[in-house]
């Protein structure tokens, strides 16, 4: 039996169990993911300062982030088809993480719907929000999260247009995907996946199919969705989705110090320094990098927060370092559910809250509230100026 330690143990269970085509999907960047690689890579090179005969008793990892308690500075993170990781992905990922007691967060793009996961949790859960062409269908999408009682609204602002993901191209992954014989026999060699799949009626878009005129299935879905993303997006409609939300909002794929001051000036609660995973701008800045910049000019007036690379609790600690007041998990708490489900997500979040805990501490500090630049090594991470 494996032993499972890091989250790499749990990416490398992962690309044991789940089909090749899914499991490329998350673990990929676009074009030469030079983006993707650097969002993990840059973290390595910021060291950190070790301090002794600190007495380090009754430590917290406990904090905020847009107003709600968190056991730690950790979100789950949006991501699309997480219900072909595994069966009813995100009911069992929205499970661990209200277990855990720190955020998930839903995207338009699920498996699961909307009221799935309502009904399968307690905690509000977050919901993030694709701006598309169809505004009757949006405003009843922001409609339905008001009535799962969501706790937040996250708006992505960075995919107006998909960049191209190679990975994809080759494995035929469409909606629905294309059983070409190689896919076909490589879903033969996951058993485990396969059974879950088939004991689950939800195997497709559950916040479209069925919601969207014309949309009854997944080939219907394909064409409706090829033309939806809305390359007109603006601050206008950014002004527009906060009146008809009228809750909490957090803006997600800001990089750049000028969109963060346009973030702040659009009365957002929140702001996440993303580059979609690096999955969208190739040759980008990585978001540990980008992240100083953007805390240094606006932390004082937005709740800042970052996601892309993190893969560990050490990762976390470095962020909010550097003035993040929140994080968030993608690929780290995908691999946990497409190797073991529920218990796997639970298994990540464990993992990176045990690394979080003992760095913090070996740091010489007790609380994050404490944590600050003065953990880091100096010359070893991005400046904000």
């Amino acid at each position: 039996m494996t032993v499972i330690t890091t989250i790499e143990d749990l990416r490398i269970l992962a690309q044991k169990r789940v089909p090749r085509m899914f499991y490329d999907y998350a673990d990929s960047g676009s074009w030469t993911e030079s983006t993707y690689r650097a969002n993990e890579s840059d973290f390595r090179k910021i060291k950190l300062r070790q301090r002794v005969a600190v007495n380090i008793e009754g430590r917290s990892t406990a904090t905020t982030m847009v107003g709600v308690d968190v056991r730690m500075p950790v979100a789950i993170a949006p991501t699309g088809l997480t219900g072909m990781q595994h069966a009813d992905g995100e009911i069992l990922a929205a499970k661990a993480a209200e277990k855990f007691g720190i955020p998930f967060t839903l995207s338009t793009m699920s498996i699961c719907s909307i009221e799935d996961i309502a009904a399968h949790t307690k905690a509000p859960f977050w919901f993030q929000l694709y701006l598309m062409r169809d505004r009757d269908f949006i405003e009843r999408l922001i409609d339905r999260a008001k009535a799962a009682k969501c706790g937040a609204l996250m708006l992505t602002l960075d995919l107006q247009i998909l960049a191209q993901r190679h990975k994809d191209l080759k494995n035929g992954l469409s909606a629905p995907p294309r059983l070409t014989i190689p896919n076909i026999l490589n879903m033969m060699t996951k058993p485990r996946w396969c059974l879950g799949m088939l004991g689950t009626r939800r195997r497709q878009f559950g916040n479209i199919v069925g919601h969207v005129k014309g949309v009854g299935d997944m080939g219907s879905l394909a064409e409706w969705t090829g033309t939806q993303f809305d390359p007109k997006l603006n601050w206008g409609d950014v002004e527009w989705v906060k009146r008809r939300w009228g809750g909490k909002l957090i803006l997600k794929g800001i990089q750049d110090v000028e969109d963060a001051k346009l973030a702040v000036a659009s009365g957002a609660d929140a702001l996440i320094v993303s580059n979609h995973g690096g999955r969208q701008l190739d040759d980008a800045q990585s978001s540990i990098e980008a992240l100083p910049a953007i805390a240094a000019e606006v932390g004082s007036k937005i709740e800042v927060h970052m996601d892309g690379g993190i893969r560990t609790g050490q990762d976390v600690l470095k962020a909010v370092a550097l003035g993040a007041r929140g994080t968030y998990i993608g690929r780290a708490f995908l691999y946990g559910l497409g190797a073991m489900g529920e218990a796997g997500v639970t298994k990540a979040l464990e993992i990176i809250h045990k690394e979080l805990d003992l760095t913090m501490a070996l740091c010489g500090r007790t609380t994050i509230g404490a944590v600050d630049r003065g953990i880091l090594l100096p010359g070893t991470f991005p400046t904000s100026g």
